[in-house]
């Protein structure tokens, strides 16, 4: 529908349209400068993030001349449209225009109105009118790689799930037969995608194909069940279970499609007890309200010494305030101040937000950027709090900035952030120690005006000695609380400065908190019992930001219910939070004070022991839900049975394994330094070699080359050359997905070495393998043949099996590139045959692939895009790496057998995923989609990495 006057388009070609003519712009680049700004029209947008969108990470020197040129030709041609201006002020270039005015805007406004309409004809056609605005795939001829990689994933998203809500309600008004014509098509572009699947079946069902829906059911549950080794999704199976039972299909309604994201509600508790702090509040509500009405709310910093209270008010006034955002609200603790363990990285804490709006995994970018660009596009027009406690500084925090005008960042820390007021116009609110009446006033709301105005003198004492901070002010009311028979004053005379320990930690000071709130730690502690005070020492023991109840009873060597008992009482105590059921996370100054504490009480044998049962715990822990993976990755761990007192974790299938380490994943980091520093050296190499599986799945490449780097100097220390070896191979395995491939050349090369003088031919056949890949990646087809039929030779005089599936597979795969396709069929056909005999999932789906892109190169496309789906059914879900190869194959494929669409669909999927995984490869790739437009491509791809 033509619109009067002027109107933006981005989902498609990007362009300026005036009574249905377009008018421009003319250029890629101008093109690029103008989605920037409507993506976020009325906001500014900085001068920097134009270079990146522009240029990425390397812009040339005369970027900023270059974005003028675009600013003044944009403005030129937006001149006659009123409506539309095009204004500069020092935070950047801004476009401001009517939201109705811009297709994507249009669209969420629609399918925000479909959300809250009652009457489903209504909002289906809600629905209908906004995914009409699409005409292609969005941004589509913008220059730049930062705009699809980082932004067009998460729009594509939106429209898929306004395509299902469609759906749902199209059902429900007896849309059968065009429900199910549409979706048979789109499952196609989407085979993992459960919920269509269950539409679609809905739709058959209603439509009395029964036997067709009962069909498309059996097709996915062999998919899942004999290439992801797991069943289909509750839905998909009371749906399937109604079928037979000859009931009719469940009612599909907009309530059972899954909202753009959940409304999360984050933030930590609220504390009944909030005291004061009145004016710090008002001085918040002033300055987080937007200027002269603009919907633009500018960062608010709230910075003071640590335990002033920053987090507590922060908290508060988020709860109070929670009207104003009823999109809801995010948290995450930054860790930027405290000696117990590193900060917390923009990239981390951007996915910990994309796992709160319940994105699921395997669509979480590894890149930052990409990761920020999908983040935005979520919190675009919603109105969020977004709470970023504990900042380290300005960097840190930028990333995280939401983005929408309607959403807030709110940011506590113990710096100034003056880079952040600078460049992005942060307001800040400095917060000082309580004053005196203050500090009475937490002690009257904790302790009851009865007991403090009963001994005024200990009362005095007490303010006296916390020094107006209010953390220190708490834990003396606990303290006091837990022992309420006893007098103040018995209690400030028993803690005034008994022993050296005391004496050394003067809370009065002046300097850091880490100091000033020993003494009032040491209060706290001495009202413990002795078992949990115990653990308390001991759980300075690692530098790690929390602990589970089975690895806490594991340091002490206790039973788990008595762990649990001792957690409580620690909570209670104020000496431990349980951030989430069954995890404590303890106050940066309390780990630190439960260190020195432990060195001062437990002797060197009994922290040694300690920490020997806590690393057994993780050690086993991880081995267990490490077999439970896939065989891929697996190193040949022997460590010595677990120490007595020792607790494992409790993983008993694939899902449970997954979701341990994603949780201990940063413990586990966290645990193999700490035992690299402490002597622990067989544990420090063990625990990487058992966390391989899973950092490969999930794609955590940096992680896993931190952890191989220290596993590779643990064994060398030990002297072990079997475990420098595997060691090696992990690292070198990181460092071929980062890019690296030289530096992993060399680490394969000295394991190799290692290898042969251990007389392991098993372990040099991998080095070989590994070796092969990166052969594959130079074009090297030869030499990876040369080595690849030396690493068949060595798997055969080791009896692995496995390995020679594995090898037969890349044998077959080198000779299809020198042109061999007969002899490169029937060496694929030999490794499906091992495989099959393993039941080998990896390395089926691995061979599955080779035979896809044999039948390419042999023109048999049809044949070529069966065998990469069957390929893709495994290597789906959680091994996106290997996953994203295949896509790629697949969209050359398609685009072979003249789907040209659906092949270039394919291609940026695939682009998307290698380059956030194994950005190494990405290069020929993001190549070959710009080249589309010019050339369909018929010619098979030359993707790499083949194990």
């Amino acid at each position: 529908m033509t619109r009067e006057g002027v109107e933006f388009r981005l989902l498609g070609p990007v362009g300026v349209w005036d009574a249905g003519r377009l008018l421009g712009p003319s250029t890629a680049q101008q093109r690029t400068v103008l989605a920037m700004l409507l993506l976020e029209p009325g906001r500014p947008v900085q001068v920097a993030r134009l270079e990146t969108a522009l240029w990425g990470a390397e812009p040339p020197e005369s970027s900023r001349n270059a974005i003028q040129g675009h600013i003044s030709r944009l403005r030129r041609l937006l001149a006659p449209f009123p409506e539309a201006a095009l204004t500069t002020s020092a935070r950047g270039y801004c476009l401001t225009v009517a939201r109705e005015r811009v297709d994507l805007h249009r669209f969420r406004d629609l399918v925000r109105e479909a959300g809250g309409e009652p009457e489903p004809e209504r909002a289906a056609g809600l629905l209908r009118a906004a995914l009409a605005l699409w005409q292609g795939a969005p941004l589509a001829d913008a220059a730049g790689r930062w705009l699809p990689d980082a932004v067009v994933p998460g729009l594509e998203e939106e429209r898929l799930t306004a395509l299902e809500r469609r759906a749902a309600l199209d059902l429900r008004q007896g849309r059968h037969q065009e429900v199910a014509t549409e979706l048979a098509a789109l499952l196609g572009e989407h085979p993992l995608r459960e919920r269509l699947v269950s539409l679609l079946m809905t739709a058959l069902l209603r439509g009395d194909r029964r036997t067709e829906a009962l069909a498309v059911f059996r097709r996915v549950r062999r998919h899942f069940a004999e290439d992801l080794g797991i069943e289909p999704g509750e839905e998909l199976q009371r749906l399937h279970q109604a079928i037979l039972a000859g009931h009719e299909a469940p009612a599909a309604s907009v309530a059972e499609v899954p909202a753009a994201f959940a409304v999360p509600r984050h933030l930590p508790p609220d504390t009944e007890l909030f005291t004061a702090r009145e004016e710090e509040l008002a001085a918040l509500d002033r300055m987080t309200l937007p200027p002269g009405g603009s919907p633009v709310l500018a960062p608010c910093v709230i910075t003071g010494t640590g335990g002033v209270g920053k987090t507590t008010l922060a908290v508060h006034w988020g709860h109070r305030v929670r009207d104003r955002f009823p999109d809801g609200q995010l948290y995450v603790n930054l860790h930027g101040f405290g000696p117990t363990h590193g900060v917390r990285s923009p990239a981390e804490a951007v996915r910990l937000f994309l796992d709160a709006l319940q994105v699921p995994p395997q669509h979480i970018p590894a890149t930052l950027e990409a990761r920020v660009g999908l983040y935005r596009s979520l919190l675009a027009e919603r109105r969020m709090l977004i709470l970023l406690d504990n900042a380290l500084d300005s960097d840190q925090v930028r990333p995280l900035l939401p983005g929408a005008p309607g959403c807030l960042a709110l940011i506590t820390s113990r710096a100034e952030l003056t880079g952040l007021v600078a460049a992005e116009g942060a307001r800040t609110l400095s917060l000082g120690l309580f004053s005196p009446a203050q500090s009475r006033e937490l002690l009257t709301r904790r302790l009851g005006v009865d007991k403090v105005g009963a001994e005024p003198r200990a009362v005095d004492d007490i303010v006296s000695r916390c020094a107006g901070l209010p953390l220190a002010l708490a834990i003396v009311a606990a303290r006091a609380n837990e022992r309420p028979a006893f007098p103040l004053g018995t209690l400030v005379s028993d803690l005034a400065g008994e022993g050296d320990f005391s004496e050394d930690l003067d809370v009065f000071d002046g300097g850091d908190a880490a100091t000033n709130m020993r003494t009032v730690l040491s209060w706290s502690y001495r009202a413990l019992s002795p078992d949990a005070a115990r653990l308390f020492r001991l759980r300075g023991l690692l530098p790690a930001p929390e602990i589970s109840t089975a690895a806490a009873a594991s340091l002490a060597g206790i039973p788990v219910q008595r762990a649990r008992r001792l957690l409580t009482e620690l909570t209670r105590a104020n000496l431990a939070t349980e951030r989430t059921p069954g995890r404590y996370g303890w106050h940066d100054l309390l780990r630190a004070y439960a260190e020195e504490l432990t060195r001062l009480h437990d002797s060197a044998a009994e922290r040694r022991e300690a920490l020997h049962r806590l690393l057994d715990h993780y050690l086993h822990s991880a081995r267990v839900g490490d077999r439970l993976l896939d065989l891929l990755h697996r190193v040949p761990l022997a460590p010595p049975p677990p120490r007595p007192g020792v607790v494992l974790a409790r993983i008993t299938d694939r899902a449970q394994s997954q979701a341990w380490f994603a949780q201990e994943h940063r413990t586990l980091l966290a645990a193999i330094r700490h035992a690299a520093r402490s002597g622990f050296d067989g544990h420090a190499w063990q625990l990487a070699g058992a966390c391989w599986g899973f950092l490969s799945q999930d794609g955590r490449s940096d992680d896993q080359a931190a952890m191989f780097a220290i596993a590779v100097e643990s064994a060398s220390r030990l002297g072990d050359r079997a475990a420098e070896a595997h060691a090696r191979v992990g690292l070198a395995h990181a460092f071929t997905r980062l890019g690296r491939d030289e530096d992993g050349e060399a680490h394969l090369r000295r394991a190799r070495e290692l290898f042969a003088g251990l007389a392991d031919p098993a372990g040099e056949a991998r080095c070989l393998i590994y070796l092969s890949v990166l052969k594959d990646r130079h074009d090297q087809y030869a030499e990876g043949l040369a080595l690849s039929e030396e690493a068949l030779r060595l798997c055969r005089a080791a009896g692995d099996r496995a390995g020679e599936g594995r090898v037969l597979n890349n044998i077959g795969w080198f000779h299809a590139q020198l042109g061999s396709y007969e002899e490169a069929l029937r060496r694929c056909e030999e490794a499906l045959a091992i495989h099959r005999e393993l039941t080998d999932l990896p390395g089926e789906s691995a061979t599955l692939d080779s035979m896809g892109h044999i039948h390419h190169l042999l023109g048999q496309y049809e044949e070529a895009i069966a065998y990469y789906r069957r390929s893709l059914a495994w290597r789906g879900g959680g091994k996106r790496a290997l996953g994203a190869r295949t896509l790629r194959r697949l969209g050359e494929a398609q685009l072979a057998a003249g789907r040209l669409g659906e092949g270039g669909e394919t291609l940026r999927q695939a682009l998307a995923l290698i380059s956030e995984l194994a950005p190494g490869d990405a290069e020929a790739l993001r190549a070959r989609v710009a080249s589309l437009p010019d050339a369909p491509g018929t010619h098979p791809p030359r993707p790499h990495a083949r194990t």
